[in-house]
């Protein structure tokens, strides 16, 4: 191939340019003569760190900036953590790959003392900023108390001693992809802890009609983990509008057997609907949208319409 420059938009988040780092790295293996830059740019999510994310937009807060910086041409390929991706893009951009999935279970990091979730103390302080695991871990646990958190990785961990919290809830992937396993007090199983929709996951997001760029990134795309994913978001993008609420789904593919299982909650986590169903690959996001209309029909709406007043029901 010829010599070219291909240029990487991401956030400057330490996790952020470890996920660019790996594909640059990738890509420069694959491709010899190829140069990789990365393009730092601050979202909206990288500003705010002092609000809950859920009161100031979810979804899209780490995004728009990147997405932008595309559309004048100043990066040719964006590379997203899934869970942060909303299911609409700008006219002229798409998601071209998902890349081969991370752990994607939630992890606790617990206080000196504990060995496990189930040894917390009685009304134990947890920090999470995510709605999608306080109400699921007060499912488990009401008398919990739960403090919002926000920040990096290493942050998040600091606030364990800094705001005196019994644990604080993350992602396994970020965990282990920046070098922080040892610390991992506990893994949650999907079964206590459904992960967000594309935990683990990476995006690549590039613009439509860039045929040069597609084809050199296209080999970064893993089939299984791709229609998990679209699985998954398809139960978000069916009960998408402009409330932040607990929604989660996860789906594993064995073969080309896909199973997904959803969720929607009240922030309580007292009144939760789950629901599981399994197709071929090929189904994935018709069975996506099959599962989220059938949290629908047994009142998931009604759920979200009264703790949220919202007219529609997404994340």
């Amino acid at each position: 191939m010829n010599p070219r420059i291909l240029r990487i938009g991401t956030r400057a988040s330490a996790l952020a340019l470890w996920q660019a780092n790996w594909v640059k790295d990738q890509l420069e293996k694959r491709y010899p003569d190829l140069e990789v830059t990365l393009t730092k740019i601050k979202t909206q999510g990288d500003k705010i760190l002092d609000v809950p994310l859920a009161m100031v937009g979810g979804k899209g807060l780490f995004v728009k900036e990147i997405q932008e910086a595309m559309l004048r041409n100043e990066i040719d390929i964006a590379v997203h953590s899934m869970k942060d991706v909303p299911t609409f893009f700008p006219e002229g951009t798409g998601l071209r790959c998902i890349t081969e999935r991370e752990d994607p279970r939630d992890i606790l990091v617990l206080k000196k003392g504990y060995k496990n979730f189930t040894e917390i103390r009685q009304q134990g302080r947890i920090g999470t900023s995510s709605l999608r695991r306080k109400a699921q871990l007060l499912n488990l646990r009401p008398d919990l108390e739960m403090v919002d958190i926000r920040g990096n990785v290493e942050t998040r961990i600091r606030k364990l001693q800094e705001d005196n919290l019994d644990a604080v809830v993350l992602a396994a992937a970020g965990m282990h992809r920046l070098g922080f396993s040892e610390q991992i007090s506990e893994y949650l199983d999907e079964k206590i802890c459904l992960p967000a929709i594309g935990q683990g996951a990476l995006g690549l997001e590039s613009r439509l009609d860039d045929a040069v760029t597609n084809d050199l990134i296209d080999f970064f795309n893993h089939p299984p983990t791709a229609y998990a994913v679209k699985a998954e978001r398809a139960v978000l993008a069916t009960l998408e509008g402009g409330c932040q609420v607990p929604i989660a789904a996860f789906g594993t593919v064995i073969d080309e057997q896909l199973e997904l299982t959803a969720l929607v909650s009240d922030v309580s986590g007292q009144n939760m609907l789950k629901q599981t169903l399994s197709c071929h690959v090929e189904q994935a996001v018709e069975t996506g949208v099959a599962l989220a209309n059938k949290l629908l029909d047994q009142g998931a709406g009604e759920i979200l319409n009264e703790v949220y007043g919202c007219e529609t029901f997404k994340d």
